[in-house]
């Protein structure tokens, strides 16, 4: 019988071998400076909209132009990457876009400096604008890290190891994002909220942007490894993924895990101040325990030897995790507010196993398919930017009221906050974890690291 591994060229048998710390360390650090603005864009963004002046609705409008222009931008810059490929040259200038415009997005309204006049329109209009900039800078920034994914390594437990890293990044930034907020109100007190947000903004891009350098000096341009091999084999087109059932099975359960991570990021404040009635304090120190679960999580997690079956059970517990949770921020009275923080590591526990997982699931779907890796990504994350955008605008719109006016049933009698935060992501879950069930994921059993990512 004749061993297949002797028929391997060279390269396929260098992409199978497991990769080391320093890769993987560097290519995670790549998306700290989207992660950090990520967050704050999230967090602080509509309370720096309606501090500065604009209604809830006009800064539901801000959010919704970035979350479009992320979207549409997405798609198209990964059949571009596809054809043209360069990761890191894409990587480094989407990030010059993120660090420019985002500076302006908490910044004053350069429109009505220009015209003269301070109208709510002419507002909406010229935030919307620099969030629509920064949003398209963010997705060539993104979609350029998730596709070296396969294209460094076919070692399905190196890509898991990756994605994880990733991931803890992305706990990093959230978690340095509360700290130098922390900082920031404490020790500029004397000025204005509308300037200590725009100095939160100024920190965390300069500091994003010293890992983005990292990640450009330490991680090899994997163009540079497969040009050999790539540039004899055609470019696979949309139709291909769109036949696959797993395409669509995939995007389902990658787009309601983005939907749970970012509602609950985005109402997370809201609702321990004004439904559990916490202390001001708890808008740092809850989604801090969040994260510092989730990254301990994700450390965890990139220890495991992956195969297909463990994929879809790792994201069912993480699924059922979140259920769990919905239901306790659906329940839980305001007297019993401290319950919250016991909630909140369950919530960081279920973000780390649904995010590496279904993320993973990516890798396995485009497995040896890396002419195409870009375009799955890029439309993944479409459809991802989109369904958020659109989700948080109907929820923020009514943020404003405190109860949803409705006759269904005494659920309803919750403020929208509550019913967001709580129903909304468990019903994701759910859903989620009914798709992944049904997923026939091929299997990815390979070898193990060569050694521990955090040794």
């Amino acid at each position: 019988m004749v061993n297949m591994r002797d028929n391997e060229s060279p390269y396929e048998a260098q992409m199978e071998e497991p990769l080391g710390r320093v890769p993987i360390l560097s290519y995670g650090s790549g998306h700290m400076l989207n992660d950090i603005t990520s967050s704050c864009w999230f967090t602080y963004l509509l309370v720096f909209l309606t501090e500065v002046g604009l209604s809830p609705g006009d800064a539901a409008i801000v959010m919704l132009s970035g979350q479009l222009a992320d979207g549409f931008t997405t798609i198209f810059v990964g059949e571009l990457m596809d054809r043209f490929g360069h990761f890191k040259l894409w990587h480094a200038g989407g990030s010059v876009l993120v660090a420019i415009s985002f500076s302006s997005v908490f910044g004053s309204c350069i429109p009505c400096k220009l015209m003269g006049t301070n109208s709510s329109t002419l507002e909406t209009v010229g935030y919307s604008t620099f969030a629509s900039i920064f949003n398209v800078g963010w997705a060539v920034a993104q979609v350029a890290h998730m596709s070296m994914v396969n294209c460094m390594t076919s070692n399905p437990t190196s890509r898991v190891s990756l994605v994880s890293c990733r991931n803890a990044f992305t706990m990093v930034a959230n978690l340095s994002l509360y700290g130098i907020a922390l900082l920031i109100f404490t020790l500029l007190q004397s000025v204005s909220v509308i300037v200590q947000y725009r100095w939160i903004a100024y920190v965390s891009i300069t500091i994003g942007s010293c890992f983005v350098v990292i990640f450009l000096v330490g991680t090899k341009e994997p163009g540079s490894i497969q040009h050999s091999v790539d540039k004899n084999l055609s470019r696979i087109s949309w139709a291909y993924w769109f036949k696959r059932v797993l395409y669509y099975q995939v995007a389902l359960v990658y787009t309601l895990t983005r939907l749970v991570t970012n509602v609950s990021q985005a109402f997370l404040a809201f609702y321990v101040i004004y439904d559990l009635e916490m202390p001001q304090s708890s808008k740092a120190l809850v989604p801090a325990i969040i994260y510092v679960c989730s990254l301990i999580v994700s450390v965890i997690l990139q220890e495991t030897r992956w195969t297909s079956w463990r994929l879809k059970l790792y994201f069912s517990a993480g699924a059922v995790l979140w259920i769990l949770s919905g239901l306790g921020i659906v329940l839980l009275p305001s007297r019993l507010h401290n319950v919250m923080y016991a909630i909140s590591i369950v919530i960081g526990a279920a973000n780390a196993l649904m995010t590496v997982t279904s993320i993973s699931m990516e890798g396995v779907l485009v497995g040896e398919d890396l002419n195409g890796c870009a375009f799955v990504y890029g439309s993944l994350s479409f459809v991802d930017k989109v369904s958020c955008g659109i989700a948080l605008y109907i929820l923020e719109s009514y943020q404003g009221n405190t109860q949803i006016t409705s006759n269904l049933g005494t659920v309803f009698g919750y403020s929208v906050t509550r019913v967001g935060l709580g129903l909304v992501p468990a019903a994701c879950s759910l859903l989620s974890a009914l798709v992944a069930y049904t997923m026939d994921l091929p299997d990815t059993r390979r070898r193990p690291l060569v050694e521990p990512l955090l040794a």
